[in-house]
């Protein structure tokens, strides 16, 4: 791309002309010169039209693709490069691709929680969602609820929206419908998907499974060669999706009306299986008992002796419980959350791993007794402690 526009300095290119020079689609070519001009590495004119810049020959020079949300180093040692006017060298053949750059540590999504990369085709996990959004690729996550792919999406894409699917989602809650004005008339409300299209945001379609596939067959239309849909429900309006748009659908096998069907399979490309990452968890100072004990679930999960395991976000409640209430009573949570077939099996792994017999769900127990409450001491907020090595 940098290369293409330093060739051809003197002219303004559109991305059509672009696209065809370099034989890519038209949506990845947008995705790549806007990086470019990001970074201060080509120009935007007239709109719609892009030209190279003096750190332009520079960039082809030496591709380097950058973490989500961050600017290569790329930037500045090309200025550094083309401070003093030179003659180009004579081109060199292409070197091999650098390896992309890991991040530093964990990325910050949007409501502060932090998120730890991991690694996926060789690359991190967000990283390696960057590029199939420059690519505009599609990507299907699926896997027990908890193992962290809203998390990941979150982490890779700031600008993210995200549809909460479920069995009652209309096609109204994605195009948009007709709502009450304050002063008694109604008003076209666009819902998501519109505003994710022109606005040119990624869109996140949780549990997408749980959505009836007519609902489902809305959104198709933004996701093939065409890029638009039709807003029937209002004037028949015309929806193009801007650059940038990329859709994402988080699928979770297992769950009660949750169906995978083919129409749907067959919109993504690529689809990612997500599954816990049991060393984050001791990394993160989870009870290392606690993990070894959902370990141990999850593999009789994976040979069909038992349908639900802890995943991580139930092992980070579990943290967060045994935090205020204590060890025994973190235990006994997890025993309750777990489905009521699968609870003897839960309440007999965690006894196998902690010690800590005689485990069953939080329960209430009988009316306490004035005198008695001002006499319970207040519960500890330090977990329990432990007499072995974790």
């Amino acid at each position: 791309m940098a290369r293409l526009l330093a060739d051809r300095s003197a002219d303004a290119l559109t991305t059509g002309q672009i696209s065809k020079a370099l034989g890519h689609s038209s949506g990845a070519v947008v995705q790549a010169v806007e990086t470019l001009v990001k970074r201060g590495e080509a120009d935007r004119v007239g709109g719609k039209q892009y030209r190279a810049n003096p750190l332009t020959a520079a960039a082809g020079q030496n591709p380097v693709i950058s973490p989500p949300g961050t600017h290569s180093p790329r930037a500045a040692a090309a200025k550094a490069r083309t401070t003093a006017p030179a003659p180009a060298p004579a081109p060199a053949p292409a070197p091999a691709p650098a390896p992309a750059p890991k991040p530093g540590g964990p990325i910050r999504r949007p409501g502060g929680q932090l998120y730890h990369p991991r690694e996926l085709a060789d690359l991190p996990d967000v990283e390696v969602l960057a590029r199939l959004r420059a690519a505009d690729v599609p990507v299907l996550l699926y896997g027990p609820p908890g193992t962290g792919k809203t998390s990941l999406v979150e982490a890779a894409f700031p600008d993210l929206i995200t549809v909460a699917g479920d069995g009652d989602t209309t096609v109204g809650d994605l195009i948009g419908e007709y709502t009450q004005a304050d002063g008694g008339g109604y008003v076209f409300q666009y819902g998501p998907l519109v505003t994710a299209m022109t606005e040119g945001r990624a869109l996140l379609i949780d549990d997408a499974s749980l959505i009836s596939p007519k609902v489902l067959a809305a959104l198709y239309p933004a996701m093939d060669g065409r890029r638009q849909i039709q807003v029937k429900a209002h004037k028949g309006e015309t929806i193009q999706a801007k650059q940038g748009f990329f859709v994402l659908a988080g699928h979770n096998p297992g769950v009660h009306g949750a169906v995978l069907t083919d129409a749907l399979a067959s919109r993504f490309a690529v689809q990612v299986q997500v599954s816990t990452d049991y060393d984050l968890a001791l990394a993160l100072r989870i009870d290392a008992r606690v993990v070894r004990a959902a370990r141990s679930l999850a593999r009789q999960v994976e040979v069909g002796e038992l349908g639900w395991a802890p995943q991580l976000r139930e092992l980070i409640s579990y943290q967060k419980t045994e935090a205020v209430l204590g060890t025994k009573a973190a235990l006994a949570n997890l025993v309750g959350i777990a489905p009521l077939e699968d609870r003897d099996a839960v309440a007999d792994a965690v006894t196998k791993a902690t010690g800590i017999k005689q485990l069953s769900p939080l329960t209430l127990g009988q009316q306490l007794s004035a005198t008695a409450a001002a006499q319970r001491p207040p519960v500890s907020s330090a977990p329990a402690p432990r007499s072995r090595q974790r």
